[in-house]
């Protein structure tokens, strides 16, 4: 059904609100808003397979390459690093945080299903929805109002990049407040944007 139907929430949004209300949070609040695709413009998708998974048009959920990188570097545990982008859009709709063995069973199984049901663009486009940007910040509407007082469409390239640079770390980075390291690797993934071009998306 979420292949034509946009959830209202994630397990993630309710897990943070929940973590929110048990550590007394008085001031957060979740926000996020749901906006189709052509409101997305090419730079923000590009900019998110860039930074986060440059095969996501030709893998089928699962980018093998990255993950025996990953095993080889760090000694047989799992990662973020090899999680593509349908892998997360299962964690963030379904699942919760954590690099468990089981958790990571779970998410295989839930992406298997996601790639075999939606096309790439349903996946891209729900990822670009649900992600984390800051925290209590989820979607690509919410974080360019939040970070530049923009809609989606009217993100620069930079922007793109910079919103795209955050997602590994979202509590910990600001795009609209960018350290040194947040600003170099928003100049790797402009690179990397050039680079790979629209043929990059699905």
């Amino acid at each position: 059904m979420l292949r034509f139907l946009d959830p209202p929430v994630t397990s993630f949004m309710v897990l943070r609100a929940a973590e929110a209300w048990r550590q007394g949070e008085r001031g957060f609040s979740l926000d996020q808003q749901w906006v189709p695709p052509e409101r997305i413009p090419d730079l923000a998708r590009l900019a998110v397979i860039a930074a986060e998974d440059q095969r996501f048009r030709h893998h089928r959920g699962f980018d093998f390459h990255a993950i025996q990188e990953t095993l080889r570097e760090g000694g047989g545990s799992p990662r973020r690093g090899a999680s593509t982008i349908s892998q997360q859009v299962a964690k963030n709709l379904f699942l919760w945080p954590g690099r468990s063995w089981l958790r990571k069973g779970l998410e295989a199984w839930v992406t298997a299903w996601l790639e075999a049901l939606w096309p790439k663009s349903r996946v891209l486009h729900v990822y670009l929805n649900v992600a984390e940007f800051r925290d209590g910040v989820y979607g690509i509407a919410a974080a360019s109002r939040h970070s530049f007082g923009v809609s989606p469409e009217r993100l620069s390239a930079g922007q793109a990049a910079l919103l795209a640079a955050v997602l590994p770390s979202p509590r910990r980075s600001r795009a609209d407040r960018p350290s040194p390291w947040l600003e170099r690797r928003r100049d790797w993934i402009l690179a990397q944007m050039r680079q790979l071009g629209p043929g990059a998306l699905p």
